[in-house]
Parts: C-alpha cells; sequence; structure tokens
C-alpha cells in the first residue's frame, strides 16, 4: 500500500514507481544486481530512510533566523571556503544537508525560501522524497561516475527519455551526454563546425551567456567574463528582440544578420539561440521573430542552435523550441542545469564523426537516475501544458508581483534602457523564470537588497546587463502558487529596508 510523504506545507508527493524497484537495475532478472536491488530487506532499508527523512523535515514549515550560536558556525564554514577558493563567497550560505521542497536550512540553524536553486539546478528543491529515493538506488550501483568507454545501463535510459521528448516535434535524433552545461556547448559548436567543414566564425545575441570555459566566455557577452583571456573565438553578435519596437525589432535584427552574411560569406558555423535569455534578463520574444531569423540560416547554409541550457524544463514544455513550435528549424539543442546531467541533441544530418565527442566522465550514475526520475515525474504529474503546474506557478508570481508594484510605486520607479525608454514592464519572464525590476534596476540596490533578502529569509540573485532584474528560479516540482505569498511578504520587509537605506 503506497503511503503519502509531506513535502512541503500543503503539498503532499505519492512515491509511485519511486518506491519499486529502479528498472534501470532489472536488466536481466537473473544477475547479481537485480538480486540486491530488489532485496526485500535493501527495499525496506530504503523505506525507512525516506520515513526517518520526513520526520527530521517536520519542523521545516517557513523561513526562520538561525540559532543562538549558529553564526558563529556558519561564519567558520565561510572563513574555510574563503582560504580554500582565495575568495569569498557570493552569499554567506552553507547548507546544513537538510531542507523540505522550496525551504533550505542551513548551517546556522537558519531557514530560508530558496528561490534561486543553484541557478535552477535543483527543480525538486530540497531533500524531496523521490529525489532522495532515487539517489539512494543509484548510489547502491558499482561505481559513481560513467563514462564514454564504460557505462551502466542509468544514462542509456537517461540518453533515451531526452530523444523520447526532443524527437516528438523535431527533427531531432541522438544525443549525446556529458557533465557540465559549459561542455554541452562545447560539444554542440563541435558538431556545428564539424558539420559546415570548420567555418570559423559564429553568430550569437547581444547579452547571451554561454558558460565558462574558454570559447563559451569568449562566445558569451560578458566583457567581466573574458578578462584576460586571450580572443580567438570570432563572433557576430545580432540584436535581440525589443518589445518597445515589435515587428520593427524583427526588421532591424534581419538587417543585421543578412549584412553580417554578406561581410562573412560561407564562414559561419552557427547562429546560437537563446529562446529566453537567462543571464542577460529573462528576456523573450515571440515566434516570429525567431522564425525569421532561423529560416534566413537555413537559407545561407548556417546551422541553428539552439542553447537550452537554462531554459530546459522549466516552462509550459520540456524544451523551449516545443512552447515556441520552432521543432522544425532547430539542428542543434543543448540542455543542462534542472535536467542534473547535461547533454547535447541532434539531427541525423548533424550525427558526428567518430572521434569528434568523448568524455572520460559522462556523468554521475546519481545525476543519470534522478534527471530522469525527476523529467519523468514532471511529465506524470502535469508539470507541463498550459494548464499545467508551471504555467499556474507563474500566473501566481505575476499576480503577486502586479498587486506588490501597485502597493508601493515608490520601489518601482520607471526602469530605462539603452536606449533612455522605460521598460514595458516590470515584472517578466516565463515559466519557471521570474523576473522583478525594483529601484530602476540600479544594480547597487538591487544587490544590497538581494543581501537583506537573504537575511529576511529568501535566496535570490540578479540578472540583466542594465537594467538590472531581481531573479527567481522557484523550484517548479514542488512549489505551490500559494507559497508566493510568504516569500513576497518577505520581499515586503527587505525592500522597506533597502528603500529605507537610500
Amino acid at each position: 500500500m503506497r503511503s503519502t510523504t509531506p513535502v512541503v506545507p500543503g503539498h503532499t508527493f505519492d512515491p509511485g514507481t519511486f518506491g519499486e524497484p529502479s528498472d534501470v537495475t532489472q536488466v536481466l532478472d537473473t544477475t547479481a544486481a537485480a538480486a540486491f536491488h530488489g532485496d526485500a530487506d535493501v527495499r525496506a532499508a530504503l523505506d525507512t530512510i525516506i520515513t526517518r527523512l520526513a520526520a527530521a523535515q517536520s519542523t521545516l514549515d517557513g523561513a526562520r533566523p538561525a540559532r543562538d550560536g549558529g553564526g558563529e558556525t556558519l561564519q567558520s564554514w565561510i572563513d574555510r571556503s574563503t582560504a580554500a577558493k582565495g575568495r569569498g563567497p557570493i552569499y554567506p550560505y552553507v547548507g546544513s544537508g537538510i531542507g523540505r521542497g522550496p525551504l533550505v536550512e542551513l548551517v546556522d540553524g537558519s531557514v530560508k525560501w530558496d528561490m534561486i536553486n543553484g541557478i535552477g539546478v535543483h527543480m525538486f528543491g530540497h531533500s524531496d522524497p523521490g529525489m532522495v529515493r532515487a539517489a539512494l538506488e543509484a548510489s547502491l550501483g558499482d561505481v559513481v561516475m560513467e563514462g564514454n568507454l564504460q557505462f551502466n545501463a542509468e544514462s542509456i535510459a537517461y540518453a533515451e527519455l531526452l530523444v523520447a521528448e526532443a524527437s516528438k516535434r523535431s527533427r531531432l535524433r541522438h544525443v549525446f551526454v556529458t557533465n557540465s552545461g559549459a561542455m554541452a556547448n562545447e560539444s554542440a559548436l563541435k558538431v556545428c563546425q564539424q558539420k559546415t567543414g570548420g567555418a570559423p566564425r559564429v553568430i550569437a545575441f547581444q547579452d547571451c551567456f554561454m558558460g565558462r570555459s574558454t570559447t563559451m566566455a569568449q562566445i558569451g557577452d560578458s566583457a567581466g567574463g573574458r578578462v584576460g583571456i586571450p580572443l580567438n573565438a570570432m563572433v557576430d553578435y545580432m540584436p535581440f528582440y525589443d518589445p518597445n519596437l515589435g515587428d520593427r525589432s524583427i526588421e532591424m535584427a534581419l538587417w543585421h544578420l543578412d549584412k553580417t552574411i554578406a561581410r562573412y560569406p560561407g564562414q559561419h558555423s552557427c547562429f546560437i539561440f537563446e529562446l529566453v535569455q537567462g543571464e542577460g534578463g529573462f528576456n523573450t520574444a515571440p515566434r516570429e521573430f525567431f522564425v525569421a531569423l532561423m529560416e534566413r540560416c537555413h537559407a545561407a547554409g548556417i546551422p541553428v542552435w539552439d542553447d537550452e541550457v537554462q531554459t530546459f524544463g522549466r516552462n509550459t514544455e520540456m524544451f523551449m523550441f516545443d512552447v515556441l513550435d520552432l521543432g522544425e528549424y532547430i539542428d542543434v539543442v543543448a540542455i543542462g542545469k534542472m535536467s542534473q546531467a547535461c547533454a547535447v541533441l541532434y539531427t541525423e544530418d548533424f550525427a558526428p564523426k567518430p572521434g569528434l565527442l568523448s568524455g572520460t566522465f559522462i556523468g554521475s550514475s546519481t545525476a543519470f537516475h534522478v534527471g530522469r526520475a525527476a523529467l519523468s515525474r514532471l511529465r506524470a504529474e502535469g508539470a507541463y501544458g498550459p494548464n499545467g503546474r508551471i504555467a499556474a506557478l507563474h500566473a501566481a508570481f505575476r499576480e503577486h508581483a502586479a498587486a506588490f508594484i501597485a502597493a508601493h510605486p515608490d520601489w518601482f520607479p520607471p526602469a530605462i534602457d539603452e536606449f533612455r525608454r522605460p521598460l514595458p514592464a516590470l515584472f517578466g519572464g516565463t515559466g519557471g523564470m521570474c523576473r522583478l525590476t525594483p529601484f530602476g534596476g540600479d544594480k547597487a540596490r538591487i544587490v544590497r537588497a538581494l543581501d537583506i533578502l537573504f537575511e529576511e529569509g529568501v535566496i535570490a540573485f540578479y540578472c540583466g546587463h542594465g537594467p538590472f532584474h531581481l531573479r527567481f528560479l522557484p523550484p517548479v516540482g514542488v512549489m505551490e502558487p500559494a507559497h508566493w505569498r510568504p516569500v513576497f511578504e518577505i520581499l515586503e520587509r527587505a525592500f522597506a529596508r533597502a528603500h529605507a537605506e537610500a
């Protein structure tokens, strides 16, 4: 008989198939592995751990300050981190190792609403029973890491899920799994370069972010990310969609693209599309903007590469290209973050030659097993679709944000863009990517507000390049629309302090 385990206040989780032996361990029912993983005592031990986890989580029902003496404990860990890394952390954050969905406990005993989740990695928040069980199941395997030469069933099952989802409405048919978003993007670039015979240039949008590897740091449109790096990647930047201009923005982008193609004919290996700009400010664009550019690329023989390392999984469809119905145009797509393991998918025509893509580590067995469990659960529990969990979560954010801005206009003066025009809206984003623009988008004031917000009990971050925005990446698998209320109550206290300091 199945039981339900509390996850966060007002939400329960039915373990379902996560309470049964993992199918990837039952490769052959006569193997020693199958006997071990299916052993009644082993399953009972896992059940006991999950039950004890629920008991340990029971006191985590909202934000709370540090326990007596907790500040010294936290500071000692921060000092150790600073000594090891040579620089201090962005936040004084050191997790205790337990949480409850959107809530996380730190080593000082404080509890905070985690609205950034490792830049969107933890789609089921902290200590989710289903994710913990999947991780425990994977930990029973014979190895920790899987690689290109030797791998177990977990990575195959994970890859199959990605291909099955991607191929529903696109020409994508194959996948290479790797261990970071930057490596997924590096692999995507290599696939495009090989397809175009080593074409040396790439096209990308202004304000894009690609990762921290040497090449990706050069392609990403952030001067701070490439200080001291020799520049050998040749990048042509296109303007992203401007909502103030509407259709005129499409005309301008096409004009820039045509000029670039004419200037460097046959020299481009790809056009890198962020369908939602993450670090750039959670900027969105309508389908027709991308269609016009992608059609022009295909006419010129330029591969279309969709970078979904941050957008993957957190909108009304698993792939953002499906949300915008762009599957027919996509040649290569890179994913990461909430998928746990990362990957690049490509069409039959872009399948790389032997030797191009490889890796000693392609990821951990735990990442594959947890990632597949998480994506399967999101799909099974109605996260996707226009009326799904993620759509409802974003709608609730917009409702709270609109009311918040209306109640406190002094905190929300117009935010001015690079052309000295006010932004059309002071909140936005899409799906599980939510932004709010207080204090005119001033970076210093937003960073200070984030520090105060952290003290008060909410973890968030910023994005954008001027104006700047407050960024939220809520755990879409477990956060309920009602959870925005306590988050915005804390926002109100924090912003009041930040405004008083100005």
